[in-house]
């Protein structure tokens, strides 16, 4: 089995923003069974667990926030800086530039000619 946190290309968080982190907790707590737990990290943000496994997150769309509202992807990249320059150069945007985020790696939001999102990320080594 492959580490989707160290693997080039693959999927490997999800991550709602939405106008309202509670309400959106209580919707799929109870559809699919979530749990959720406050990230004692930096900012205001929430877990999604499956089984206690981090899988996902919820950020709420504050002021200044330039991610789209809705569901995201992460794909791991090895170098965050060289996939928003190569995003660039094949015709794609870069919404958020390569930014760093504290115990976690470093990471970009993507858009793709056609104008779907994604986003990219480098997890932090241990």
């Amino acid at each position: 089995m492959t580490d989707r946190f160290k693997e080039q290309g693959a999927f490997s968080w999800f991550e709602l923003t939405t106008d309202d982190v509670a309400a959106a907790q209580s919707f799929y707590g109870r559809v699919f069974g979530w749990s959720m737990e406050r990230w004692d990290g930096e900012g205001d943000y929430t877990l999604i667990k499956v089984a206690g496994k981090e899988v996902g997150g919820m950020a709420p769309a504050g002021p200044g926030h330039r991610k789209p509202l809705g569901w995201g992807v992460y794909v791991t990249v090895t170098d965050v800086d060289q996939t928003a320059a190569k995003a660039e150069e094949l015709g794609g945007t870069v919404l958020v530039p390569p930014t760093d985020i504290p115990r976690v790696g470093r990471f970009c939001v993507l858009q793709d000619p056609q104008g779907a999102v994604v986003s990219a990320i480098t997890y932090c080594r241990p």
